[in-house]
């Protein structure tokens, strides 16, 4: 891999990490302040369940590549580790594809959600339900940004852990 793609992979990751750190300290503070709110005061923040609950939406959909990279998906890697090497190389590379179609299918129904949801809102923040479902085609599109990544390390050598320089782990996918 050239240095600038290395470099441009680098700061993907160090952005999709970055996104679903701040989701998810977002969230914590959120539910925290509003659980001692709700102790102390015997109020709570209205919109405070809610938000969380969209944060956990964005933080799903925006950590799954990461999940995948890391060899923490759901995976059936006895097949194509049992054949021959050239026809493990073929299994991958039409496992890959049927992921990327699997991807482009779930970006196109989520921006049909959302063109379809614009005219709702949510209860408590009033914001459009669009907002939330496009949480759908963010969070494919970086999977199969994350999957383009690791395909040839995946065709080549059956695992999805391309990114091992930074964990110092290798888990198989």
């Amino acid at each position: 891999m050239s240095p600038f793609l290395s470099t441009a992979e680098k700061a993907f990751l160090a952005l999709n990490r970055g996104a679903v750190i701040l989701a998810l300290a977002a969230m914590a503070c959120l539910v925290f302040a509003n659980v001692m709110l709700r102790f102390f005061t015997n109020n709570s923040i209205v919109w405070a369940e809610e938000v969380a609950r969209y944060l956990m939406i964005y933080m799903t959909f925006l950590s799954a590549g990461l999940a995948l990279r890391g060899g923490l998906l759901v995976a059936v890697s006895q097949i194509h580790l049992r054949l021959p090497q050239g026809a493990a190389r073929l299994l991958r590379t039409a496992m890959l594809l049927v992921l990327l179609v699997f991807c482009g299918w779930m970006i196109w129904s989520g921006l049909e959600y959302v063109s379809r949801m614009g005219r709702q809102v949510t209860p408590a923040t009033r914001i459009s339900f669009s907002h939330i479902y496009r949480a759908m085609p963010i969070g494919f599109g970086l999977l199969m940004i994350h999957i383009l990544l690791v395909s040839r390390h995946f065709v080549t050598q059956g695992r999805f852990d391309a990114d091992t320089h930074e964990h110092g782990s290798a888990v198989g996918g």
